[in-house]
């Protein structure tokens, strides 16, 4: 929990490709709708507007460094202020770690968003990418 009182979401997903293929499936819309996040729009400049499933998830890029760090502003529903989603990627030996902290997430949020994290977005994107690591 932060200073706020808003909870915090730290979860830590380890796949089997590339981080050139990770990073495509995080900003690229072909690929976001291949695992599931679609209609997306999205890119990999800071600053840039970006929504997920059909405008549902919105938000903006803080911070890109690519193959590394995505940061960004998230709002679903009725959020009057932002949370923050940071993903950090590190590959070793074929294997990248993802790793996701979410903060500021509303408090009658948390499990849902929690659940929803390895549900609809890392989890599937986990799948999409080590199936379709040849895809570019």
């Amino acid at each position: 929990m932060n200073s706020s009182g808003q909870k915090i979401i730290k979860q830590k997903y380890k796949i089997k490709a590339p981080i050139e293929k990770i990073w495509e499936a995080l900003v690229v819309p072909a690929h976001i709708d291949g695992w599931g996040g679609g209609a997306a729009k999205m890119s990999d400049r800071a600053g840039a507007k970006f929504s997920l499933w059909d405008g549902a998830i919105w938000g903006k890029n803080i911070e890109v460094v690519r193959f590394k760090r995505l940061k960004q502003e998230w709002y679903g529903g009725e959020w009057k202020k932002p949370s923050i989603l940071t993903i950090l990627l590190d590959e070793k030996g074929g294997i990248t770690t993802a790793e996701l902290t979410h903060e500021n997430v509303p408090n009658n949020e948390i499990t849902n968003i929690g659940n929803g994290w390895k549900e609809y977005y890392m989890g599937p994107l986990k799948r999409y990418v080590e199936k379709n690591q040849g895809i570019t």
